[in-house]
């Protein structure tokens, strides 16, 4: 499903998602399509549903958005091993 269509099913809410098309540029996730996994009106519920899903599926890539948000853009996190800091 394109954002556009979450927006427009599920207007004005917090959206649990899962990317299945995206692509990284600049240190930024451009999200294209994705399967909409829960909805809720607070952002506190739908981050306590994030992190249950990323805890159980890490592998997969799971999000979530305020439908008012224009498109589907995030900035990378880093993620792996660290250096040692000096």
């Amino acid at each position: 499903m394109r954002w556009e269509e979450v927006q427009e099913r599920f207007p004005e809410e917090w959206v649990v998602l899962e990317a299945t098309k995206a692509h990284s540029k600049e240190g930024y996730r451009y999200i294209e399509e994705v399967v909409v996994i829960d909805t809720f009106e607070d952002s506190t519920e739908a981050l306590r549903r994030y992190s249950e899903l990323h805890r159980q599926d890490p592998g997969r890539e799971y999000c979530f958005f305020h439908t008012s948000r224009l498109e589907l853009v995030a900035r990378e996190r880093y993620v792996g091993v660290r250096g040692p800091r000096r």
